[in-house]
């Protein structure tokens, strides 16, 4: 069986909900965790009509890119209060995996510059990992206890591995006071022990769950440890960077862009002159223009992107090519969906194919005022 727990358990193993921004909304918005899944719907919005469809197809998960809400909420009212209700009533689970899937290896961008047939795909805009270097001390036979009990609150993960952690052997040396209660020792005397230094690296959330697991598997009255907090780069960042497999002009590259995603009311819009020779290409799912220096600097020679403001795109550092947000970031969908596939055989996998971009209607090319 597979229950709700060991598809959360995948889902935040490939995005990190630490990697999520300070205000968005990431994870399980209901369901419950013991619940068996058989059938796992995806979208990129949690709309009324997408609801409908993943409880019509009898998916018992919805996993979704955006937030149903961002934001406090102090009531289930309205269209998307509609939406919680009638999956809680039908029992089916919702998931999200937003600015955490933007950010994450094999991430929104990453499936964005493949629909675009990108080669040699790396990072635009690295971001740094925050982690907290811990050192305790230990008696070696309590070693692999140890290391056991801290996996389970997180600490030493690094990528696809957990439980790391570098053991070195010593002299401890202490000496215990009135009032004492050593694991060894006698009251006032000195004491030389063999101790296991154990370092290893975890997310700074998981520091105050780390240190009482850590105090409850230790044998010492008084364990030592220390907490440096560290920043390194990471592998993982906003956008992707990619080369075209034979340059385009870029009037081109935007008919091209338009073939390679789906369809919507809105169509695609762009800058720069027509004829310019693009042959490196940034992308960035959703909402990035902000990141268009990034996307200079990387080199690139234009950059797509969603959600462009006027005054923005005029001012831009290279060419942009302004597409529906929601075009943007459903390539993820289709590779998350053949990620679960393969993941899980025991589960069903679709794809909702309704277009949710907000954007239903646009005028033609030109429009007669009527002057």
């Amino acid at each position: 069986m597979t229950s709700l727990a060991d598809v959360i358990g995948l889902l935040d193993g490939w995005y990190r909900p630490e990697w999520a921004q300070s205000w968005d909304s990431v994870g399980l918005v209901t369901g419950n965790q013991s619940a068996e899944i058989r059938k796992i719907h995806l979208a990129i919005d949690p709309t009324l009509p997408v609801a409908h469809e993943a409880i019509a197809m009898g998916a018992n998960l919805l996993v979704a890119h955006h937030p149903l809400w961002l934001g406090g909420v102090d009531r289930i009212t309205g269209e998307r209060g509609r939406v919680l209700t009638e999956l809680q009533t039908a029992r089916c689970a919702l998931f999200v995996a937003h600015t955490n899937a933007d950010v994450a290896l094999r991430g929104v961008s990453d499936a964005l510059g493949a629909a675009l047939g990108l080669r040699d795909l790396r990072v635009m805009s690295g971001e740094h990992e925050e982690l907290d270097q811990w050192v305790t001390h230990i008696p070696p036979e309590f070693t692999e206890q140890l290391l056991d009990a801290l996996a389970t609150v997180g600490a030493g993960r690094l990528g696809s591995y957990d439980r790391c952690a570098f053991i070195a052997e010593g002299i401890g040396t202490f000496r215990p006071g009135p009032g004492a209660a050593p694991y060894t020792g006698q009251i006032g005397e000195i004491e030389r022990v063999s101790e296991a230094r154990v370092e290893f690296v975890a997310s700074p959330r998981n520091r105050f769950e780390i240190a009482r697991v850590l105090r409850a598997v230790h044998p010492y009255e008084e364990p030592s440890f220390t907490v440096i907090p560290t920043t390194t780069p990471s592998k993982r960042g906003l956008g992707r960077v990619g080369e075209l497999p034979e340059p385009m002009r870029l009037g081109q590259f935007v008919a091209h862009v338009a073939r390679s995603l789906p369809q919507t009311a809105a169509g695609i819009r762009a800058t720069g002159n027509p004829d310019a020779v693009i042959r490196t290409v940034a992308v960035a799912g959703g909402s990035c223009l902000d990141h268009d220096g990034d996307a200079a600097g990387a080199g690139a020679d234009v950059f797509v992107t969603s959600d462009a403001k006027h005054h923005r795109a005029q001012d831009a550092r290279l060419p942009i090519v302004d597409v529906p947000h929601w075009a943007s970031e459903f390539p993820w969908t289709e590779d998350l969906g053949a990620r679960l596939r393969e993941a899980l055989d025991s589960v069903s996998v679709s794809v909702s194919q309704l277009v949710t971009d907000p954007w239903t209607m646009a005028a033609g090319d030109r429009v007669d005022m009527g002057l």
